[in-house]
C-alpha cells in the first residue's frame, strides 16, 4: 500500500478561491510522485454555499473527500467561524483514523487548521508541514474586527505557537509573513519561503481576437482589471474613486472580476449609473488565461496592515499574461519588491487618486509596442523566478523531506526559489 499524504483545506479546486487551486496544484503533484494523496474538503462552495460538489472523487489522481455542513456562506464572522469549526471537527477525527498515514499538510484555510493537524501529527506520530498562505488573529486584529487584547486573540495566537513547536516543516509565501511567524515563535530553522505559483497551464493567451473582450463589449477599449477575492484586506477605495476621473473617455473600461464581501462597493459604483465600470464574477480556471489577458493594464493592492498577512497573489498571473501592473500598497511589501528597480508596473499609495490617474493615463498615451516590452519583461520576472514547475516542486520536494530523519538546518530543499 503506498503511504498517504493527507491534505486539509476548506476549499479544493473547482472552487474559485486561490487557496484550494494550489492545494489541488500541490495533491496532484504529490499522486504523479507516487503517494497516495488524499484531501479533506469542504463539500460546497466557499464563497457561495448554494454550490455543492461530489461527496467523493478523483481528482487527476487525488482521493478528494468533502464534508458536509462545512461551508455556510459569509454573511457574517460567527458564521464562518462556525462553518470553520464543523469542518475542522469532522477533518481532524477521520485524520486520526486515515490508513498508511505518513504526512499530513495543513493550509490557513480554515484559519485554524494547524491546531487539527498539530493533534493529528501528535498522535499518529508523523511530520506535519504547515502551509501558512494568511495570518490569523493577525488579520481580523488588523482588519479592526477584534480587539488585540482579546481573549480569542491570546488563545489564537497560543494554537499557533503550538502549531509551529509540532511542525516539522513551516511554509510561508514572502519575507514580510516569515518576520510575522517568527515574532510569534523564533523556529527559523524550520521557516522557508515559497511564493505561490502561476496556474500556467490555464494561461495561454488566444491566438485570434479575445473573446472576452468581444463577450463583454471591450473590443475597442482601454481595459484595466481588477481579477481576484475583492477584499478589504485587499482595498480598491482610490481605484474606485480614480474611475470617476475617467467618465467622459469612452475609450476607459475598468473591468473588476471576482467576488467576495468587497464586491459591494464595486456594485454600488455600478447601479450608481458608472458606464466606465464593469463588474463580472469568478471566471472558469480553465478560461483564466482569456479573461487575464483581456486587460491592458493589472491592478493589484495590498491594505496598509496587511503587509505580511495576506500575499498578492494575483501579481503572478497578470505578469504571467505578460500585462503591465498597477500597485495600490505600502512602499514595503512583496508586490512592492517585485516592482522595485523594475520597469513593470506602477506604485501608487492608497488614497493617492492623482497619482492613480496620472499612472493609468500615461499607459493609455504609450504606443502598444511600449505597453508589450512593459507586459514582456513581467512575464521573463515569472518565467525565472516564479514558474509553477519549480515553485510546486519545492513545495512537494520539502513534504518529502520532512520525515527524513536530517538537521533542517543543513539542507535547503528550496533550491529552485532564488529569490527577487
Amino acid at each position: 500500500m503506498r503511504p498517504t499524504i493527507l491534505i486539509i483545506s476548506q476549499v479544493y479546486t473547482p472552487d474559485p478561491a486561490a487557496v484550494g487551486q494550489h492545494v489541488a496544484d500541490a495533491a496532484e503533484e504529490l499522486a504523479a510522485r507516487g503517494w497516495r494523496a488524499v484531501v479533506y474538503t469542504s463539500a460546497r462552495g466557499y464563497d457561495d454555499p448554494g454550490i455543492s460538489y461530489p461527496r467523493h472523487e478523483f481528482r487527476n489522481g487525488v482521493d478528494v473527500r468533502r464534508l458536509p455542513l462545512s461551508s455556510f456562506g459569509k454573511s457574517s464572522l460567527a458564521v464562518r467561524l462556525l462553518a470553520q469549526a464543523l469542518f475542522m471537527i469532522q477533518a481532524t477525527v477521520r485524520g486520526l483514523f486515515t490508513r498508511g498515514l505518513a504526512r499530513v499538510v495543513v493550509s490557513t484555510s480554515p484559519p485554524f487548521a494547524g491546531a487539527g493537524g498539530s493533534l493529528i501529527s501528535l498522535v499518529r506520530r508523523v511530520p506535519l508541514i504547515w502551509w501558512v498562505m494568511d495570518l490569523n488573529p493577525d488579520q481580523l486584529v488588523a482588519s479592526g474586527r477584534i480587539h488585540p487584547r482579546a481573549l480569542a486573540v491570546r488563545f489564537f495566537d497560543l494554537l499557533n505557537r503550538w502549531t509551529l513547536r509540532q511542525a516539522s516543516r513551516v511554509v510561508v509565501l514572502d519575507r514580510f509573513m516569515r518576520e510575522r511567524v517568527l515574532a510569534k515563535l523564533p523556529v527559523a530553522e524550520k521557516v522557508h519561503i515559497i511564493p505561490p505559483w502561476p496556474h500556467e497551464e490555464y494561461l495561454a493567451p488566444p491566438s485570434g481576437p479575445n473573446a472576452f473582450r468581444t463577450q463583454h463589449g471591450l473590443a475597442d477599449c482601454f481595459v484595466v482589471m481588477y481579477s481576484g477575492n475583492h477584499s478589504h484586506q485587499n482595498p480598491l477605495d482610490t481605484l474606485l474613486e480614480a474611475t470617476k476621473r475617467f467618465t467622459s473617455n469612452p475609450r476607459v473600461r475598468f473591468v473588476f472580476v471576482g467576488g467576495g464581501t468587497g464586491k459591494a462597493d464595486v456594485e454600488r459604483l455600478v447601479a450608481s449609473g458608472a458606464g466606465n465600470v464593469v463588474s463580472l464574477p469568478y471566471q472558469p480556471v480553465e478560461t483564466l488565461g482569456v479573461s487575464l489577458s483581456a486587460a491592458d493594464l493589472h491592478v493589484v493592492s495590498v491594505g496598509e496592515d496587511m503587509v505580511g498577512i495576506v500575499h498578492p497573489c494575483k501579481i503572478y498571473g497578470a505578469m504571467a499574461v505578460g500585462r503591465p501592473i498597477l500597485l495600490f500598497g505600502p512602499v514595503d511589501c512583496h508586490a512592492g519588491d517585485i516592482l522595485a528597480g523594475r520597469t513593470i508596473g506602477w506604485h501608487v499609495l492608497h488614497g493617492d487618486v492623482d497619482g492613480a490617474e496620472r499612472a493609468i493615463s500615461e499607459v493609455m498615451s504609450m504606443a502598444v509596442e511600449e505597453r508589450r516590452a512593459l507586459g514582456g519583461e513581467a512575464k521573463a520576472i515569472v518565467e525565472e523566478k516564479f514558474t509553477a514547475r519549480a515553485l510546486r516542486g519545492s513545495f512537494c520536494d520539502l513534504i518529502e523531506q520532512a520525515g527524513l530523519q536530517t538537521d533542517m538546518g543543513a539542507t535547503n530543499p528550496l533550491r529552485s526559489y532564488r529569490g527577487l
